[in-house]
């Protein structure tokens, strides 16, 4: 297992110490929300035995894990030494390196696959990422952009906007989650860093959680919860997203809230 690693920007920094920073429950709970989105992308990627596979904003590594299961010889990149470590211990033949995604840690022409899941959105400088991405992928090799799907076709856009009021207002023009949600846009995204998109499919993936605190418990586990948490207390975190989840209490007790996210199958 190598562990090679990079030095960080600031921004790279601040984040790993945000999505880090409950780095347990996100593994835990917040992560296996998007189990559904790794399998179906990973199968139309054609993800298998021995398949070169890198996973770039890798969290708690299970997309990572699931890719392993299928026999790719996996790597993973996250800013979160927290994460990384969860990721190293779940898939311990894996390659995890500390680094961000303008500035992979990885030789050119490594990788046929390579998946960024709510990751590449996220970079200070998404093109220069993706650009990334194909500098180290061989020729034909598959890259899979995953983000949000349409705010109109999921019910998660009300986490997002919970937290909403605890935090700074964005800069003048800085991209939201859902910039990515429109297909156009995805797929230009792609085109403009040099690569061919192929195709565009949405993926069920609902929060679902047996009980209020498992879910208050997730969603606090966040990079914007922890940055919100951090700005005004854990008890304005926990109080807005109690507000947030009224709505979404099922008969038994448990909540579910649907949702799906949206990846693009892009080629080298």
């Amino acid at each position: 297992m190598k562990t090679t690693n990079t030095p960080l920007s600031p921004a790279a920094v601040t984040n790993g110490q945000l999505w880090g920073g409950k780095a347990r429950a996100w593994a835990d709970l917040q992560e296996p929300i998007s189990r559904p989105l790794y399998e179906a992308a990973m199968a139309r990627a054609r993800v298998g035995a021995g398949t070169p596979y890198l996973d770039v904003g890798c969290g708690a590594g299970l997309a990572a894990s699931v890719a392993a299961q299928r026999g790719a010889k996996v790597s993973g990149l996250d800013a979160s030494e927290a994460l990384l470590a969860i990721g190293r211990a779940a898939t311990p033949g894996g390659d995890f390196r500390l680094g961000e995604l303008e500035a992979l840690p990885f030789a050119a022409e490594t990788f046929e696959v390579i998946t960024g899941f709510n990751s590449f959105q996220f970079a200070v400088r998404p093109i220069a990422a993706l650009e990334e991405a194909r500098r180290v992928a061989r020729p034909g090799a598959r890259i899979v952009i995953a983000t949000w799907g349409r705010p109109e076709d999921t019910q998660a856009a009300a986490v997002l906007a919970a937290l909403r009021p605890l935090l700074p207002a964005p800069p003048p023009g800085a991209p939201g989650p859902f910039a990515l949600s429109d297909e156009t846009a995805l797929r230009k995204l792609a085109q403009d860093a040099g690569l061919s998109p192929v195709e565009v499919a949405d993926v069920d993936c609902p929060f679902v959680y047996p009980d209020l605190p498992t879910a208050l418990r997730g969603l606090s586990a966040s990079g914007v919860a922890v940055k919100a948490a951090a700005l005004a207390g854990e008890d304005a975190v926990t109080r807005a997203n109690t507000e947030m989840l009224i709505p979404f209490k099922t008969a038994s007790g448990g909540y579910r809230i649907e949702n799906k996210f949206r990846y693009l199958l892009a080629t080298v």
